[in-house]
């Protein structure tokens, strides 16, 4: 599935990735290939991606999350230092 994780200031990353967990505002859920359509809002924490060639964290200071035919768009408010 291709995930993009945007902030105001720039894109964080494009690509595809196997799996991603994110920090939901009723706790963390995973996205994997094929899920079904979701809009989610997120709390500051790590969002987790996998690809192929290696796992990656990025800490966000919150955002909104969507997922439609296997296409995730992470709108992130910052990426917390």
């Amino acid at each position: 599935m291709h995930l993009e994780i945007i902030t105001p200031e720039k894109k964080v990353f494009e690509g595809e990735v196997t799996i991603a967990t994110f920090p939901g505002t009723d706790g963390s859920f995973q996205v994997m290939n094929d899920h079904a359509p979701l809009v989610g809002l997120l709390k500051e924490g790590m969002v987790v991606y996998k690809s192929k060639e290696a796992t990656k964290e990025v800490k966000i200071t919150g955002g909104v999350v969507e997922v439609l035919k296997n296409k995730v768009i992470l709108l992130a408010d910052g990426i917390a230092q």
